[in-house]
């Protein structure tokens, strides 16, 4: 068999094989007829084998007739397999779809739990004058601790186990609360200061009600003639406006660097105060007492560390974690709910 005849018989093959999927309807058998032309033992392989039997000057003119058959013969089979799935498309949206019929209603998102919590906070804070401040989760030693009167050998110190960054002196680290907002915003304007700090921090931590991130929520008011009413005063509104109820508060003497004197804030627990007196819930241990976070007035040395004349000034700050608060308003258990992503407890807020 001469070239032009080898040549002859390659060019049928591909007209041969456009005749044969005409009727094919489905991928194994268009896949079956591939390879009857294709596969080893195929009807183009069987051509080539003559392709030996040629003069070396007329193999190339062969071989490139070889190539361009098959090729034609794979862009036959993936056209033909692109009409079916475009078929089949075809029909599963004219049995599944009646475009004529209004949209199904897709269900909204919403904020998370915590979000919701950090904004109305704020809200609540903003009706007495309070501004946001933020800063930096990654912190230095001095702002952290240092400019808070919390020396390196300060025993406080091992009440916030902290996550350093840097190795060189453990100058760098992250954040324990958002005190070092505080701190540069004192550096940087000038009283009167009214300034919620609301922001991430990280201790190493973790329990049912603690978590090595969590958020918090600080306040500093720095002015002329501030007093230890004025801090009572701002707390009891938040917790009134937050939790809804005509709750009271009580501040217990207790101890933090930064501030003198210093307070721990309880509120009545909302959970048993409507209960006949001496009962209680589990929740506050029948005490009718939760504590939910800190307080007290800035301590001068903290005010002789960013410049501020405390002969002339004096102010207070408190801080609460935000996770807490939610837990208390909502009943939360575990302090983990609120990182797991779980759809079936954030839909509930």
């Amino acid at each position: 068999m001469s070239a032009q005849e080898l040549i002859a018989s390659l060019d049928a093959l591909g007209t041969e094989l456009d005749v044969e999927l005409q009727p094919l309807v489905d991928e194994q058998s268009i896949r079956a007829a591939q390879a009857r032309y294709l596969g080893k033992t195929g009807k183009v392989s069987a051509v080539m084998k003559e392709l030996g039997r040629l003069p070396p000057a007329e193999r190339p003119l062969v071989g490139a007739a070889v190539n361009r058959v098959k090729q034609g013969i794979e862009d036959q089979v993936t056209r033909k397999l692109a009409e079916l799935t475009d078929a089949a498309a075809r029909l599963d949206l004219a049995r599944v779809v009646d475009v004529t019929l209004p949209g199904r209603p897709v269900a909204g998102g919403h904020l998370h739990l915590l979000t919701q919590v950090r904004l109305e906070a704020i809200a609540i804070f903003a009706e007495l004058g309070f501004v946001v401040a933020e800063g930096p989760q990654i912190e230095t030693d001095w702002h952290t601790f240092e400019a808070l009167a919390i020396p390196k050998d300060h025993p406080a110190r091992d009440m916030q186990d902290t996550f350093y960054i840097s190795s060189r002196n453990d100058e760098i680290l992250l954040r324990t609360h958002t005190s070092p907002v505080q701190i540069r915003t004192m550096l940087t304007t000038t009283p009167p200061i009214r300034i919620i700090a609301p922001g991430i921090v990280y201790r190493r931590d973790d329990d049912a009600t603690h978590s090595p991130m969590f958020t918090q929520i600080e306040g500093l008011v720095v002015d002329e003639g501030i007093s230890f009413a004025d801090l009572k005063g701002v707390l009891l509104h938040f917790v009134k406006r937050f939790f809804q109820r005509d709750l009271a508060i009580r501040l217990r003497p207790s101890y933090f660097p930064f501030v003198e004197p210093g307070a721990e804030i309880d509120m009545q627990c909302s959970f048993c105060v409507d209960l006949p007196s001496g009962k209680g819930c589990r929740l506050c241990k029948g005490t009718r007492w939760i504590e939910i976070g800190g307080s007290g007035m800035v301590d001068p040395e903290v005010f002789g560390h960013v410049k501020i004349d405390a002969e002339k000034y004096t102010g207070f700050a408190f801080g609460m974690g935000l996770e807490r608060m939610a837990m208390l308003r909502h009943g939360v258990t575990d302090i983990k709910f609120y990182y797991e992503g779980d759809i079936r407890f954030l839909e509930q807020f």
